[in-house]
């Protein structure tokens, strides 16, 4: 798990590059390139700074790896988006590390959630009447995962800077 300090410094590129992802996602059902390639700039740069030995900064390079062929396989299914498998390859190596019960608990909160919250707003007419030409609201078998990827990425930062009771 990362430190306190150390996920603060992770978390200020990190936060709006989510949002950015997030909101397109949300208004066009696709996730910018540039957006993911900001978010994969984020590891080579930092990361080194904020892991304690070289080889976990190496690790996170093989996550990144791992999550891009996983995500690609589930395109090709039609589970997931094609920018959706690149963010999640993206940022995967900001999660080297970590406790993997706390990042699967993280994900499952994160993707309800988003579920939910998506679904929910969808359902308000003022939402829908400030963002008339947000694409996500129209396309009833397709989900904004952008939306919850970026959550992920996070809360799992905020839950390292968050005290430990």
């Amino acid at each position: 798990m990362l430190e306190p300090t150390d996920a603060m410094i992770l978390l200020v590129p990190v936060l709006p590059i989510a949002i950015w992802a997030a909101w397109s996602d949300l208004k066009a059902m696709k996730i910018p390139n540039a957006s993911v390639l900001a978010m994969a700039a984020v590891w080579p740069l930092l990361g080194w700074f904020v892991v304690p030995t070289w080889a976990l900064w190496f690790w996170g390079f093989a996550l990144m790896a791992v999550v891009f062929v996983a995500g690609f396989l589930l395109y090709l299914t039609g589970t997931f988006g094609a920018g959706d498998a690149k963010f999640a390859a993206a940022m995967a190596g900001l999660f080297v590390g970590g406790d993997i019960g706390e990042i699967l608990l993280i994900t499952f909160v994160c993707m309800v959630g988003a579920l939910f919250l998506h679904r929910l707003l969808r359902s308000l007419p003022f939402v829908r009447n400030a963002t008339p030409d947000w694409e996500s609201w129209t396309r009833r078998r397709y989900f904004p995962f952008g939306l919850a990827l970026s959550a992920i990425v996070v809360f799992y930062l905020l839950a390292a800077i968050w005290p430990q009771g």
